[in-house]
């Protein structure tokens, strides 16, 4: 990454994953959208992609953040392996994201997996790019 002073040269890169056999990435779509029109470089997985699938790409792509869009009900689960994985390649430093259908009593659990941003369906797609900006040091 390049910096001038305080300023960030380079876009912001995350990787935005659908983990299991969730089949609905419209949502997952459209916070990709809202993040390549802030500036950021996205990268979108697809459907149904393992953990192991998603934390290799996070490696390969050099990611600044990783955003999982999960609605099955599994996010508890999932988060957690993908965490694991993401440790495993050294990647304890990015920045971890989950969106969907999550209670909110799961998010202290999910808090304590590293995952920083929590966002329900329904979030305000300028609260999720404004999250990230934030979060990602220059």
């Amino acid at each position: 990454m390049e910096q001038h002073g305080n300023e960030r040269t380079t876009p912001i890169r995350v990787l935005i994953a659908k983990p299991g056999l969730d089949g609905h990435d419209v949502g997952a779509k459209l916070v990709c959208r809202a993040l390549m029109d802030a500036g950021m470089e996205v990268i979108y997985t697809g459907l149904r992609q393992s953990p192991e699938a998603i934390a290799q790409a996070a490696l390969q792509e050099g990611v600044d953040a990783v955003g999982l869009s999960i609605l099955s009900g599994a996010h508890a689960s999932l988060c957690r392996k993908v965490a694991q994985q993401l440790d495993a390649r050294g990647l304890e430093g990015v920045l971890l994201l989950v969106g969907g259908n999550i209670p909110r009593s799961d998010f202290g659990l999910l808090g304590e997996l590293g995952f920083r941003g929590v966002f329900p369906t329904g979030t305000p797609f300028e609260t999720i790019v404004s999250f990230v900006r934030e979060k990602v040091r220059p």
